[in-house]
């Protein structure tokens, strides 16, 4: 029989955030037919977990107002900063909604996680989660607008994320072009 188990999830375990993409990836290479001897090789092997020594942290659900000196003051209470990395809208390189904070030492990602995670910063709580580690490129949001994906099917007003999600921004714009269009219309006809 085991001892008793512990209520709290272990920080230092692979994320659903994480395992999620990497799932996605490895079902894309075996869709475009990457089968060679050495991927097969490689697959027998056990993968070591990237997110072992990970020092850098995901954080999301951000205001698209909270600045990063904000969370530059925020993050340093759990250790010394190496880099932040604000996350940005594609196409407007305006603040998004999450960033990447990079530790000097697994030990201080681990604490902030602990810590700061769930916690408010601008009355929004905010998500942690390790990261395998910041490349160029991921600082941009991947909806199809430029920003987050999720703010692109949100249905209600939030005022910390930009107001309405994206979807029913364009959908009252095309209603008020309308609008406008038959009051033109009617305009004419008398």
């Amino acid at each position: 029989m085991r001892g008793p188990r512990g209520t709290v999830e272990r920080l230092d375990q692979p994320s659903a955030y994480f395992n999620r993409n990497k799932r996605r990836r490895l079902e894309k290479e075996n869709r475009d037919g990457d089968n060679n001897d050495d991927a097969n090789a490689h697959n027998d092997q056990p993968e070591e977990d990237p997110l072992k020594n990970a020092t850098t942290l995901y954080v999301g659900n951000l205001s698209f107002y909270t600045t990063e000196e904000q969370v530059y003051e925020l993050f340093s209470k759990c250790g010394e900063i190496k880099r932040l990395i604000m996350g940005l809208d594609r196409f407007q390189k305006t603040p998004c909604g999450f960033c990447f904070v990079e530790y000097y030492t697994h030990q201080d990602a681990l604490d902030c996680m602990k810590y700061i995670g769930g916690t408010k910063l601008d009355e929004r709580i905010i998500r942690t989660d390790l990261d395998p580690g910041f490349t160029e490129g991921r600082q941009y949001g991947r909806g199809k607008s430029g920003g987050q994906v999720r703010d692109e099917y949100r249905e209600d007003y939030d005022e910390g994320r930009g107001g309405l999600g994206r979807a029913l921004q364009l959908a009252r714009e095309r209603e008020r072009e309308n609008r406008q269009y038959n009051d033109d219309d009617y305009g004419r006809l008398k």
